[in-house]
């Protein structure tokens, strides 16, 4: 979806331009502020995609005050004055509405995380880790800080439901999950996100079930 999508913005600005030399059109490419479309075509498109869309959301914001200051609507001055604010206000309605959209999904992560025995931690900073398990898997928290974090559960023997909270940092993780397995994801990303990778998984089949509970800041993490 999110390339099907570049793809359309890529062929919207090559006719632009097209017409623009041919003089059908006038178009200055060089407008003022045109810098900010590299931030505001990705974080658009992150809004129709991502599962969450809160750094989108900021980047988006971010983006049209930065154009409008760049076109003379307002002041620099106040751009630097209230973005702190406005991405703190974001923040604060996107953890509110976090734990009132998917409910349900946030009080089972809640439960199990009860349950969860905290021996299987295991933390990246500056540095990367590999994690294989081919035993039982009893649930995980990984935490990558300008780092990152494999955790191969292909061969693991997994219960019928698992967590597995995720917190990264300028980092990555990528976890790999066995077919038929469904996965379920409540996250917090600010310039970051959950996304996955594997092929379609009919959840009416899959008889098990990960939850991954993540927090993204400029770092992300994937599932394989």
């Amino acid at each position: 979806m999110k390339s099907v999508l570049y793809g359309i913005v890529l062929i919207v600005f090559g006719i632009v331009i097209a017409l623009s030399s041919l003089e059908i059109i006038d178009f200055n490419l060089l407008f003022d502020g045109w810098w900010t479309l590299f931030i505001l075509v990705p974080c658009g498109i992150g809004l129709f995609t991502d599962d969450d869309k809160t750094g989108d959301f900021i980047g988006v914001v971010v983006g049209v005050v930065l154009l409008l200051a760049c076109q003379g609507v307002f002041a620099f001055e106040y751009v630097w004055k209230l973005i702190l604010p406005a991405i703190l206000v974001i923040l604060g309605l996107s953890l509110i509405f976090k734990n009132t959209v998917g409910h349900k999904l946030n009080q089972k992560i809640k439960e199990m995380n009860a349950k969860l025995n905290g021996s299987n931690e295991y933390f990246a900073t500056f540095s990367e880790q590999k994690v294989k398990v081919d035993d039982e898997f009893e649930g995980s928290s990984l935490l990558a800080i300008f780092g990152g974090i494999d955790l191969d559960l292909t061969k693991a023997k997994l219960k019928k439901e698992q967590i597995i909270n995720v917190t990264t940092v300028f980092g990555g993780v990528d976890v790999f999950v066995p077919e038929g397995v469904t996965v379920k994801v409540s996250s917090t990303s600010i310039f970051g996100g959950v996304e996955d990778k594997r092929k379609h998984v009919d959840e009416k089949e899959a008889e098990k079930i990960i939850y991954i509970n993540a927090v993204c800041v400029f770092g992300g993490v994937d599932i394989k």
